[in-house]
Order: structure tokens, then sequence, then C-alpha cells
């Protein structure tokens, strides 16, 4: 089985509890006015995987412990088989090493359409943050990109790990975003505030840094 991949990192520590595996699947059908993450939209099929190698590369970088994989894209559920595999695989992973792991997947579609045409995939999610980003709806909570986007806890590992994050406001969250680069490309991981990222242009600018290319417009 192929899975579409944008990027994948270890160690995120910005969108779910504790030290985690973050995953973004590439292509969205959606196209939320306002995403930060527009290079994640278009279906490319130089960004194909087999999901066996994926999780060779997760086994490996999370050797030393892991606390979660945090799935998000991209749009997940516009590759259901791709991502019922992959969910499989992480069942597999963690009944077989031991570890207390976590899924958490953000989705763009309504819960009730997720319910609706992929319930058998979400009973293999332990938390899920659906519903489309709305750019008028600053957000309230942590890990959410609005304020409409609720955090559903589906099992008894999600009630025990989330339950302190759950109603979290912002401004008691202590990191909300994470900086990675290869000598190239920079990469901002996390849920940015209304005007962040453009404030953050501004200022590499100021200072002689400027992008040539960004995934917010």
């Amino acid at each position: 089985m192929k899975i579409s991949v944008n990027k994948a990192h270890y160690p995120v520590t910005v969108l779910g509890p504790g030290k985690r595996i973050g995953i973004w699947l590439q292509g969205c059908r959606i196209h939320c006015k306002g995403c930060v993450s527009q290079d994640t939209w278009s279906s490319e099929p130089g960004h194909d995987m087999t999901v066996a190698r994926l999780m060779s590369w997760c086994r490996q970088v999370a050797k030393d412990g892991v606390d979660g994989i945090t799935i998000s894209g991209g749009e997940p559920f516009d590759q259901p088989a791709a991502l019922s595999a992959l969910l499989d695989a992480i069942h597999f992973w963690r009944q077989e090493s031991g570890l207390e792991l976590d899924i958490l997947c953000y989705s763009g579609y309504p819960l009730a359409s997720l319910q609706k045409k992929h319930s058998k995939i979400l009973t293999k999610i332990d938390a899920l943050i659906p519903e489309p980003y709305i750019d008028a709806q600053p957000p309230e909570l942590a890990w959410r990109g609005s304020a409409n986007q609720p955090l559903v806890l589906q099992t008894a590992l999600a009630q025990k790990k989330y339950a302190d994050w759950q109603n979290l406001p912002l401004t008691q969250q202590e990191k909300r975003i994470q900086t990675m680069t290869d000598g190239k490309h920079i990469w901002y991981i996390g849920v940015p505030a209304r005007g962040d990222m453009q404030s953050l242009e501004t200022l590499a600018e100021s200072r002689g840094v400027r992008f040539e290319q960004v995934s917010w417009r």
C-alpha cells in the first residue's frame, strides 16, 4: 500500500501531548481559506511511498521512546485506504512493542461527515480534531486552528492522556511553534495565531532574509 506524504518529523512537541512523531500527508481537496499549509494541497505522485517504508522510519527515529503520533496534512481522509493501512500498522507496532503511544488525527471534514463515511477508520484513532479551518474564528484552545474545531476523545487512552489538555486555553499552552531547517528550507510546525506568519516574514526581511516561497498564501 502506498501513501502520499508531504513530510514527517520527530520529535514534535506542539501537536499533541509529549514527544511525538508528526506525519503530514500530501493532497487536500478542501482548500480552507487562510490555510498555512497550502503546499500540502496538490496531489503529486512524487510524494508516494509505501506504508512499510514510512513505518520503518517511525520505528527507527522512535527507538528511544515516543509518546504518540500526530497525523495531519493535507487531508488524511482524502486517502482513506492508505490512512487505514497506516493506522493498522501503527496499532500493530504499539501492540508488538508495548508502547502506550496514542494516535491524534486532524481533518478538515465535519465530524458528522467523517462518522457517516469513515466510521471504521475512526475506530482506529484515539483523538480527533475535525471540522474545516475558519479564518474568521481565531483559536481559543490548544492545538486547534479555529474556535469551531473540537478535540474529540474516542478511547480510554485518549481520556487518560488528553484530559488536562482538552479545554486548555491557548494562553496557558507553553509552546506553540517549532522550527526546523535543512540549510535551504525552513519548516514551521504548530498552530500559529492570526498574523504570526506574515509578521515573521516581515521580521525576516528586515534582517536580510527573504522567503522565496511560503506555504501560507
